[in-house]
């Protein structure tokens, strides 16, 4: 057995002899970014051995420099002695929280109180349906002797007219003490099944009906984000976000599939998501509230298909093999003791429903809380993570499909790409004749990589400065520093030099990087162009785009069009929603009437199979270029290119 330190924090792990490197890096939740599984592609896992030796696979992912001076992949690294580990990123706490829009904002709060005002002019109406009852039982005598949970049920069904009193094991394990703690004076949490039976959530000490909480939570695949919301009153009262810690078995969720199939793989991916990554957040959410997890009363859950598949521990091998079976899509209540959430163990769980095996809660939530099920116009909703959903529709119809963008929205996919948090760069223009980049970077720190927004914003400068042509070929005839070849002809255009950076080694964007973005932005926009097809419309007749997801926020609209991710329509048609699965979340956690309307809006939607669609392919190969092959698609980019015809953009 050896010694594995990991610095700068000196977080040792033991290790046989021979033991994947990686494998101990996730044992000791050291948080490292492995997209693609421990497979060699993506060259992610780079460590430096600073002490020690080890058995270790060459790799074009690190230049014959890099290995001489202790660089490798953990993915192709074997221990075989004691060894000291660096770090290449800051893997402190700071750096791994997720830039995540806070429902705190006044942007979020617009966006929330206009979701919130859908519901109300349709006539649906606010109430969690959940209620509480003070009562004053009689002290047991020697002639009164009625055993504590039939005391409590009998007084309980003479104040609320009930006929059945349904308690958990938990329930009934509680009470002697609380009855006699709290002198027999008890407040009674219950949800009312029907007009004749209740089922009791929780016996507190005293008079607590003030005090009436629940929580909302959105699960991406990326990143995960709380609120704690007071029922009485709608208000949020704390709220708090994370990465996604199964993102250490895979970026995306096929990654995530295929490692929950092996031995252990979904004990260990439910692990991460309840245990590592819900329960730190539910107990931060209260903290900050200063209130008891067991206050909690309520929780309402939605992500996407794969992800509810690992927090409910249902195989989930066949949602990626044809015909793309999910093992459920329906909405599920449960209690929090079934999933392990460290709450009160009878707190009620909605889980809300899916779709079809890549169209799950987060979207049905979103599309709830977007309003589009009211609205006459043509409307495409847009939910750009990981994965790529969509919708489009209006009061009429519904109609859904997911492409397979994979997580290059997110930095996956991408050498230098990361996620949104500290150091990722966010922003980016370059000089038109120096071709020197302008850069901002989350909290304004020196960068550590690319996120979605910020590769979105490259790809575009350097297509518009003739960096790039509409291929995503470098140009060899440009002489500049930050343009070079390797000894393949791949060329790669260098952001920031080492020097100005966190990591030992430039931040660049490569052609390979290009051709991984191209498909991922070609994804969506054919898949848009075939749910347009298939009812005999066409871009002209979108009245609207609505922009979900995290990166939405920060996605510059004319950058998303030039390159042809986004289609070419007038600028006021396109609208951000923010965060519309956890305000979905919201409007079910505090309206029973909204828990109703989210299981008829998935029941509405239809869903379309892209990989059994004829003309998907045809969509996809054309929109596989900057910004389509067919320019007459892209007028605006059409007209720069006059204007601007001595450029070397084409």
């Amino acid at each position: 057995m050896y010694q594995v330190n990991f610095l700068p924090n000196n977080i040792i792990i033991k290790a046989e002899a021979g033991e994947n490197l990686l494998d101990v890096a996730r044992r000791g939740n050291i948080l490292t970014d492995f997209p693609c599984n421990g497979n060699g592609v993506c060259g992610k896992c780079r460590l430096k051995i600073i002490q020690g030796s080890i058995d270790t696979v060459k790799t074009h992912h690190l230049s014959g420099e890099e290995a001489e001076q202790g660089y490798i992949l953990a993915c192709s690294s074997r221990v075989r002695g004691d060894l000291t580990i660096g770090l290449l990123r800051s893997e402190n706490e700071e750096s791994q929280v997720m830039k995540i829009e806070s429902l705190a904002e006044e942007k979020s709060r617009e966006l929330l109180r206009r979701a919130v005002g859908v519901v109300t002019q349709n006539k649906m109406c606010f109430g969690a349906g959940i209620k509480k009852e003070y009562l004053e039982l009689a002290l047991p005598t020697h002639d009164d002797n009625v055993a504590d949970w039939e005391r409590l049920r009998t007084h309980l069904e003479k104040k609320i007219g009930y006929q059945e009193i349904i308690g958990g094991l938990s329930i009934i394990r509680t009470i002697p003490q609380i009855l006699r703690e709290s002198d027999f004076k008890v407040t009674v949490t219950h949800k009312p099944k029907n007009a004749e039976s209740t089922v009791i959530i929780n016996v507190e000490k005293g008079n607590t009906c003030d005090r009436l909480y629940g929580a909302a939570i959105d699960i991406g695949t990326t990143s995960v984000a709380a609120i704690l919301v007071n029922l009485l009153d709608g208000h949020i009262i704390a709220e708090s976000s994370a990465g996604n810690v199964q993102i250490k078995y895979g970026a995306d969720v096929i990654h995530r599939i295929v490692h929950a199939v092996r031995e252990n793989g979904m004990a260990e991916l439910n692990q991460a998501i309840v245990q590592e990554t819900l329960n730190p957040l539910l107990n931060d959410i209260c903290l900050k509230a200063n209130i008891e997890k067991d206050e909690l009363s309520s929780v309402v859950i939605a992500g996407n298909t794969t992800m509810m598949h690992l927090l409910l521990g249902v195989y989930p091998d066949f949602l990626r093999k044809e015909p793309y079976i999910p093992g459920f899509t329906g909405h599920f209540l449960l209690k929090s003791a079934e999933l392990a959430l460290d709450v009160n163990p009878e707190t009620p769980v909605y889980i809300v429903p899916a779709v079809a095996s890549f169209v799950g809660g987060d979207i049905t939530g979103g599309v709830l809380a977007s309003g589009l099920w009211t609205v006459q116009e043509n409307t495409l909703f847009l939910d750009l993570g990981t994965n790529g959903e969509i919708v489009l529709g209006n009061q009429d119809y519904l109609l859904t499909c997911a492409c397979s963008a994979g997580p290059a929205f997110e930095g996956g996919g991408i050498s230098c790409g990361m996620r949104a948090t500290t150091g990722a760069i966010e922003k980016v223009t370059i000089e038109r004749e120096s071709f020197e980049p302008n850069i901002t970077t989350i909290h304004e720190v020196k960068p550590l990589g690319l996120c979605g927004s910020g590769i979105i914003d490259t790809v575009a400068e350097m297509f518009l400065t003739g960096i790039i042509d509409r291929r995503g070929k470098i140009n060899k005839n440009i002489h500049s520093s930050r343009i070079r070849f390797d000894e393949y002809e791949v060329g790669e255009y260098v952001l920031v030099f080492k020097e100005d950076s966190q990591i030992a080694k430039d931040i660049t964007i490569t052609e390979i990087d290009l051709e991984n973005f191209i498909r991922a932005k070609g994804a969506v926009y054919s898949a848009v162009a075939v749910l347009l097809s298939s009812l005999g419309k066409d871009f002209s007749e979108i009245d609207k785009i609505v922009i979900a997801g995290g990166i939405g926020n920060n996605i510059n609209i004319v950058n998303a069009i030039t390159i042809g991710l986004f289609p070419d329509i007038p600028l006021d048609k396109y609208e951000y929603i923010g965060n519309s699965s956890l305000m979905g979340c919201y409007l079910i956690l505090t309206s029973e009437d909204c828990q109703t309307k989210v299981q008829e809006i998935s029941a509405q939607m239809t869903y379309i199979e892209l990989s059994s669609n004829p003309d998907y392919m045809d969509e996809f190969l054309s929109a596989c270029f900057f910004p389509h092959t067919d320019i007459e698609k892209f007028p605006s980019v059409r007209d720069w290119q006059q204007k601007n015809s001595n450029s070397t953009l084409f």
